[in-house]
């Protein structure tokens, strides 16, 4: 059988093709570099290398070869990093998707306070709209999602983190800029850019536009909010967006806030419920809970269970 030393001595005489270099990279004598490739040579029953003028060049044995020696070594590091990551909840991979709008503010105040705390945890993110993220969790693509609205499966464990205040953007000179607040109602005749279905958000502006008694006229739809808000700074309609940060916000874009108590959303984390919890994942959202979540909702902090995230599903029309 082969050995891993073997499949990475492979790898680095495939990728130097040459004895003495792939050796003394390897820190091993050539002789036994010679005689481990004699061996693996004997293994699959065919030559890996063509020997030309005293050099080697990886023929299309050995290209096969390297291609499955790297994924095994992939394989290895990945098992050996899973296991690491059971037995030590400090140390360890999280992989998370997060929706696009969120990108600038949550998730990275998410990330930053969380490196702090356990800096040998490593994330590999993914951005993406609400149904895709219910996707991937569903799928075990991801351990963990930042996303709204909670999903409506049975199968996604869901807890509230953080309660989003939606506005109107409205373009500079505008007839309703200089405002803070406003009632939805007043926008009914202007031409509206939105995201496009299936997003999630694009059902939030048609559920508040009924609410407020109107349908909504599409002058633009688009995939990212801001996107949505450059359309707006270029005059051509107005549109629901989330409340922006200060120094987040479009310049020349008034943002007044909706009067509708039905004008937030609800910003989740989500997972699979039944998939083993790794001890990296299940710490990671307990810190996320106990640092983020306090504003969530009205009463007690959410709270998770060993097994399970349980929380009462929120109020209104919450959308991604």
């Amino acid at each position: 059988m082969t050995t891993v030393d073997e499949l990475e001595w492979f790898v680095t005489l495939a990728e130097t093709e040459h004895m003495t270099q792939a050796a003394q990279r390897l820190s091993l004598a050539q002789p036994t570099l010679s005689r481990a490739l004699g061996r693996l040579e004997r293994r699959v029953g065919a030559p890996l290398f063509d020997r030309v003028n005293r050099r080697l060049r990886l023929n299309p044995y050995g290209a096969i070869m390297l291609e499955h020696a790297r994924r095994s070594l992939a394989e290895l590091a990945a098992a050996e990093e899973r296991i690491t990551a059971l037995r030590d909840p400090g140390r360890g991979t999280i992989r998370i998707a997060f929706l696009h709008s969120i990108a600038a503010g949550l998730v990275p105040e998410v990330l930053r306070a969380y490196r702090a705390d356990a800096p040998a945890v490593s994330f590999e993110l993914t951005q993406a709209v609400g149904h895709e993220i219910v996707g991937h969790v569903r799928a075990g693509r991801v351990d963990i999602g930042l996303t709204a609205p909670r999903p409506d499966d049975d199968g996604i464990a869901w807890t509230a983190l953080h309660r989003e205040r939606l506005c109107l953007a409205v373009p500079p000179g505008h007839r309703l800029a200089g405002r803070d607040r406003v009632a939805l109602a007043e926008a009914r005749d202007e031409p509206f850019v939105t995201l496009r279905e299936p997003i999630g958000f694009r059902g939030l502006t048609d559920e508040l536009c009924a609410r407020a008694g109107f349908t909504p006229r599409i002058a633009f739809e688009g995939t990212e909010i801001g996107t949505l808000e450059g359309f707006v700074a270029a005059g051509l309609g107005v549109a629901i967006v989330p409340e922006p940060r200060p120094h987040r916000a479009e310049p020349g874009v008034g943002h007044l806030r909706l009067t509708d108590d039905a004008a937030h959303r609800m910003i989740g984390l989500a997972w699979q419920r039944d998939r083993p919890r790794p001890p990296v994942v299940a710490r990671f959202a307990e810190f996320v809970v106990a640092r983020f979540g306090d504003d969530a909702r009205p009463g007690p902090r959410a709270t998770l269970d060993p097994v399970i995230i349980r929380a009462d599903r929120p109020e209104g029309p919450d959308r991604t």
